[in-house]
């Protein structure tokens, strides 16, 4: 089976970004995005507006990343499709789809974990980039999750620390907020610390027990925190806006390397593989870098590409179950709350 040529169409719907790619044995041929820039005016998702725009989105989306990789339907093996987790309303939409275009062809349908499918992403067969070797720790890192998780092996992986409240990206994105920097806040956050002084301000870091996070503690304190010094200097985050942003991200980026270097060290496990949205962030980048020379670890980041939500990252996970004959049936229904 392995030796034939395995053509994947996969798609992702879970959130706010319809989204389908081609790949064939596990390399990419195709991978097209529509992003929804409704929500912006909003300052986060709206899930009603989203699903809406997914049932606009997803025919021409496929359609596109079928065109996109020369290839006709016919060629198709499998449809790989998001079952969750994600915005119900959302993963519904990819979810009927997938079903759909995989009874009307007779080919297998296989359901991803979104999470997985992260993680995963690092197995996308992609020219000067490595890929761990198992076992090793992922660091998912995105604006609905933050969890670190030991991978054994392809199917086989365990959560062994998440946050208790917000995701590391929501974070980002309320701190921005507070600031009166638009959505998503994270990359003008990560841009502006470029620029300003790190140690300017001192937040403190919420202390959780063992692996997991907690990040509404720290939007708290930067709230009451720009509220105390924009009383007395109406013009202080103008002022200092560089210093705030570089602070907050430095909180930031040191909660979660303090949890990865606990993880490492309980585990014994020294390679180390970031993915999600928030894994694009330099700053995070940059850190993890200096944990190969401080700490002797390995470090894996995904193509930029394959860092935010896509259909690649599902592909993936879609071709490595086709391989292993791991289908699923056409009653199966999108989960929201899904667990890895």
């Amino acid at each position: 089976m392995a030796s034939e040529n395995i053509y994947i169409l996969a798609i992702e719907s879970s959130c706010d970004d319809t989204a389908a790619s081609i790949l064939l044995n596990g390399k990419v041929l195709s991978n097209i995005i529509a992003s929804q820039k409704i929500h912006e005016e909003y300052g986060g998702v709206v899930p009603e507006l989203a699903s809406r725009a997914h049932q606009q989105n997803i025919v021409p989306v496929v359609h596109q990343a079928i065109e996109k990789a020369g290839i006709t339907k016919e060629m198709l093996h499998a449809v790989a499709f998001t079952r969750g987790p994600g915005l119900m309303g959302s993963l519904l939409v990819g979810t009927s789809f997938a079903k759909s275009f995989a009874y009307g062809l007779q080919v297998p349908l296989i359901e991803v974990n979104h999470m997985q499918a992260h993680i995963l992403a690092h197995f996308i067969e992609e020219e000067d980039f490595k890929k761990p070797p198992f076992p090793f720790l992922a660091m998912t890192i995105s604006g609905g999750h933050t969890q670190i998780v030991k991978v054994s092996n392809y199917f086989e992986m365990e959560v062994i620390g998440e946050t208790i409240d917000d995701a590391v990206g929501e974070a980002f994105d309320k701190s921005g907020k507070i600031l009166g920097l638009g959505y998503p806040a994270g990359p003008e956050i990560d841009r502006r610390a470029k620029l300003g002084n790190p140690k300017a301000y001192t937040f403190t870091k919420p202390k959780v027990d063992g692996l997991n996070f907690s990040f509404s503690g720290l939007k708290t304190a930067i709230l009451y925190f720009i509220q105390r010094e924009t009383k007395a200097n109406p013009n202080f985050i103008s002022e200092n806006l560089n210093d705030i942003c570089a602070s907050i991200q430095y909180t930031i980026i040191g909660i979660l390397m303090d949890k990865l270097k606990l993880a490492s060290k309980q585990t014994g496990i020294k390679h180390i593989a970031i993915g999600g949205g928030v894994s694009a962030n330099k700053g995070i980048r940059e850190a993890l870098k200096n944990g190969e020379q401080k700490f002797g670890w390995t470090t894996y980041v995904p193509k930029f590409e394959f860092t935010t939500d896509n259909a690649a990252m599902i592909g993936i996970v879609g071709y490595l179950k086709y391989l292993e004959g791991a289908f699923t049936e056409q009653d199966i229904t999108a989960s929201a709350r899904l667990k890895i």
